[in-house]
């Protein structure tokens, strides 16, 4: 680094972490379940990661060095096994949200370039793979957007988000077509809520890069807080505009292009390609990004647990046996705007995280795979906000971290009921998946 980031950058890489790829997968599918009470679902989710964040810049403040979120678990828990096994699950989120982006770039590409099948296979798994292979290759290779070319990505597509939501507001009020939403909340608006909170994974990279900011405890709080506010008013007022202006049957119908859709009565066909073409690089974007920081982190965890399981064939350390290094506070999983140097790219946590990618966006339908990361990334702030919760030492530090809890639980129990309801085999999968983890990991450390 030739110089710390400050303020406007680091807002900028969370509100990429967040808008990368997020709102042009998930809208379809949350708009499907909600209606024109999309909105609310969106500023629903959008509060509770906000008590999350809150919670998540509360421990910072209590490390006693600057720490990754895993860092700030080992030391506010004391629990190398909870940090590890919280390690994972941001792993398995990154996964679920890969394969999210992954199923959203193919489903927007073939729609481009107007191709239904390839070589007789169905055009949208092979090019939602191919996208998953191909970057793949390139964090291989290491090849990676430079910081500036991330930024201005980034600006462009807030400002189109922007446009399309200002314009969609004029062109409804212009037809009398805009409606509140209210009368649409239901049970089923409070499910999809609970489905559009992997839409706001992403803020928490700016933790993993604490050591690249310019007064890293104050500009990381007001980055989190900033971007966190600002992306819930971005994805209400699209979400607005999408139900108002696409009817909710061909949104069901359409769950994975919903967005470009609602830009045709705008322009019309040149706003669908417009959009199209936004939803490909963002998700691309945000496809390689994620698997770069999630293939680090792996490795990272891996290499933790390796250190562990050694260290426990040796005589005890001058700190009863712990690994001193533990999940430091130094080693990024995202790489900073005008970062110049990097390590080597971990090949086999790569292949390993590609090829489940791969997996699941091939088998997986797009509500089944928002519902996984979205659940990953729920039981993940929901902990951290109970264990802001137990260092509490004012009304606030009580509150926000109990709304936290209390909404991070209901969410998890509404994702659970609305899988059961409607996809009972992935409820089995994804308690298959869990189950597995915890036996691998927790047990044999916890005996």
């Amino acid at each position: 680094m030739s110089e710390k980031i400050g303020l406007p950058e680091a807002v900028s890489i969370a509100v990429g972490g967040m808008v990368g790829g997020g709102i042009f997968a998930v809208l379809g599918v949350v708009a499907a379940g909600a209606g024109t009470a999309a909105w609310i679902a969106f500023t629903l989710s959008g509060l509770i990661a906000l008590c999350a964040g809150y919670s998540f810049v509360r421990l910072n403040t209590l490390c006693s060095e600057l720490r990754s979120p895993i860092g700030q678990i080992e030391e506010i828990s004391d629990s190398r096994q909870l940090a590890g096994l919280i390690g994972w699950l941001l792993t398995f989120g990154y996964v679920g949200t890969m394969a999210m982006y992954a199923f959203a770039f193919g489903s927007y590409l073939a729609e481009l370039v107007g191709v239904q099948h390839v070589l007789t296979l169905p055009a949208r798994p092979v090019f939602s793979v191919g996208g998953v292979v191909l970057f793949g290759g390139l964090n291989l290779l290491g090849a990676h957007a430079s910081g500036k070319s991330e930024d201005a990505l980034v600006a462009a597509k807030v400002v189109l988000l922007l446009l399309f939501a200002g314009g969609g507001l004029y062109y409804g009020a212009s037809h009398n077509t805009i409606v509140s939403g209210f009368d649409a909340i239901s049970i089923n608006a409070l499910t999809a809520a609970a489905i559009a909170f992997v839409a706001f994974e992403g803020w928490e990279l700016l933790m993993f890069d604490q050591d690249s900011i310019r007064n890293p405890s104050e500009t990381v709080a007001n980055a989190i807080y900033i971007s966190l506010i600002g992306t819930t008013i971005l994805y209400a007022l699209v979400a607005v505009v999408t139900t108002n202006l696409v009817s909710l049957a061909t949104i069901k119908d359409h769950p994975e292009t919903a967005l470009a859709i609602a830009a045709e009565p705008l322009l019309g066909h040149l706003g669908f390609t417009l959009i199209a073409i936004a939803a490909v690089l963002s998700t691309a974007s945000a496809l390689n990004a994620t698997l770069f920081s999630a293939s680090r982190l792996s490795a990272q965890i891996s290499q933790t647990t390796a250190g562990d399981e050694q260290q426990q064939t040796k005589s005890a350390t001058t700190d009863g046996g712990r690994n001193p290094s533990g999940y430091g506070a130094s080693t990024p999983t995202h790489r900073s705007p005008g970062a110049t140097t990097e390590s080597a790219p971990p090949v086999r946590t790569i292949m390993v995280i590609g090829t489940l990618t791969s997996i699941f966006t091939l088998y997986g339908n797009l509500n089944s795979i928002t519902s996984f990361a979205s659940g990953a990334f729920m039981t993940i702030f929901g902990l951290v906000s109970w264990l802001a919760f137990t260092k509490r030492n004012s009304l606030v530090s009580t509150i926000i971290p109990t709304a936290g809890i209390v909404g991070s639980v209901s969410a998890l129990l509404a994702l659970g009921w609305n899988l059961h309801r409607t996809d009972p085999d992935v409820l089995v999968t994804v308690a298959v998946i869990w189950a597995v983890v915890l036996s691998v990991y927790w047990v044999p450390r916890r005996r």
